[in-house]
């Protein structure tokens, strides 16, 4: 088993960072998820035209609202996806793209 280091790097900057990092994968993570689900209700046909388009401008919002985020702290789209190992990626394939 490899031992852990004697120290954590604590600056100031990767503290920072890093937090941005895991606050916005799991954001990123529940806009996934909220996306996907309200295309399976548009789907299935049970939401009036005005509950869809306030959906769509919600989630075209939050998605904008993202990529200022990640600029603000220096990230690319696929920063924000860990590896699970032998269940894949977190935030699936296509969130390095």
């Amino acid at each position: 088993m490899p031992e852990l280091p004697g120290r954590i790097d604590s600056q100031p900057d990767t503290v920072a960072k890093d937090l941005g990092k895991l606050v916005l994968t799991i954001v990123e993570l529940l806009r996934q998820l909220m996306e996907r689900q309200a295309l399976r209700r548009v789907e299935v046909g049970d939401l009036p035209d005005e509950t869809i388009e306030r959906l769509g401008v919600g989630l075209m919002r939050l998605e904008e609202a993202m990529v200022d985020l990640r600029e603000h702290f220096g990230l690319e789209p696929g920063d924000l996806n860990i590896d699970l190992g032998p269940l894949g990626n977190l935030l699936g394939p296509e969130a390095g793209t």
